[in-house]
């Protein structure tokens, strides 16, 4: 019996400074790697992913498709991963698939009977929030992401919810101190990992969904006003 080739995503995640990479071929995470960089994404990220697929005896020759997560997030990570993805798209000729931040957070968890309110670090001691309700064992987006101060988030919350995404251990400490109606996900269930962004994109790569390296563009904070969920 033939066998069928392989097919090869590579995802990346620079949203902020928790990065991630991973490679998948639609069966099994092959690699996978996060941690916190301190600002150093542009030394960090390439090696990240030579050393991935020297771990997996690939090439970015082996490759069929790059996914990068395309924030909310930071200027700097966001235009690291960015560019990278862009350019393995471009010189490699294969598809490229951009998916939001605050999805891959959001799919990571499994849906309860209680909102949800996923929070990555926005600067300036903020939070960006992105807002879901459980509909039929699926999470859906139900408000505007926002951008907003930690006393400002608990102010929000007037109804048990679940909160996850990159809180530290002050603010795990601050949050039940001042609000009991937060649930914290435990750390394990906080961490946004590039397995997940890779599953997503695989979903969309398989039904021919991709995005132009031209055309693709992140999601910028803005300190202002919410920005389009």
């Amino acid at each position: 019996m033939s066998r069928t080739k392989i097919q090869i995503l590579l995802a990346l995640d620079t949203s902020t400074r928790a990065v991630g990479v991973a490679l998948f071929d639609g069966a099994q995470i092959i690699n996978e790697t996060s941690w916190l960089s301190h600002d150093h994404h542009t030394v960090e990220l390439a090696p990240a992913v030579q050393d991935a697929l020297q771990k997996s005896n690939l090439t970015t020759k082996d490759l069929d498709a790059i996914a990068v997560a395309l924030g909310p997030g930071s200027f700097t990570g966001l235009r690291i991963g960015l560019a990278l993805a862009k350019g393995l798209s471009i010189v490699r000729h294969i598809p490229l698939i951009g998916i939001p931040t605050l999805d891959i957070t959001e799919s990571g968890q499994k849906p309860q009977n209680l909102p949800l309110a996923t929070i990555l670090r926005a600067g300036r001691g903020r939070f960006a929030v992105g807002w879901y309700l459980n509909e039929n064992n699926v999470w859906i987006s139900n408000q505007e992401i926002e951008v907003v101060t930690p006393d400002a988030l608990i102010e929000k919350i007037n109804t048990p919810t679940l909160l996850c995404g990159e809180i530290n251990q002050e603010e795990r400490e601050y949050f039940t101190r001042q609000q009991p109606l937060i649930h914290l996900a435990s750390p394990a269930d906080c961490v946004r990992r590039p397995a997940i962004l890779a599953e997503l994109a695989w979903k969309r790569f398989q039904q021919g969904k991709i995005d132009d390296p031209a055309s693709l563009a992140p999601i910028y904070l803005h300190y202002n006003d919410p920005i389009p969920g």
